[in-house]
């Protein structure tokens, strides 16, 4: 991903199609070191290209790929669910409590 990045900077820093050396140049100046087969594949695979072109495409894809909505959503409304549930845990707590103190009508056999 570091070389796809130093690739657009070069090209947002006015090199229409950039060269090994130049991305090399913006990765050695934030401290990356450079793995020169893999900045050889990027620079091959974007040769010739327009970088506005490929975005476009890129957006393309994305908007065809599904998000997954519906497993986010059943994923989300459980914890949900859980707590909802451990408040009438907690509410049926208190109401049980507060039977057995009445019971006594405050005044205790020991006390």
């Amino acid at each position: 991903m570091r070389y796809v990045a130093a690739y657009l900077l070069a090209v947002l820093g006015g090199k229409e199609s950039p060269a090994a050396g130049d991305i090399e140049k913006i990765l050695s100046s934030v401290g990356i070191e450079v793995d020169s087969a893999r900045l050889s594949q990027v620079v091959a695979q974007l040769k010739g290209k327009s970088i506005d072109e490929l975005i476009k495409e890129g957006r393309e894809k994305l908007s065809a790929m599904p998000v997954g909505g519906g497993a986010v959503a059943a994923t989300a409304a459980a914890p949900v669910a859980a707590a909802e549930e451990k408040k009438a845990d907690k509410k049926e707590e208190k109401k049980e409590e507060s039977e057995s103190e009445d019971d006594d009508m405050g005044f205790g056999l020991f006390e």
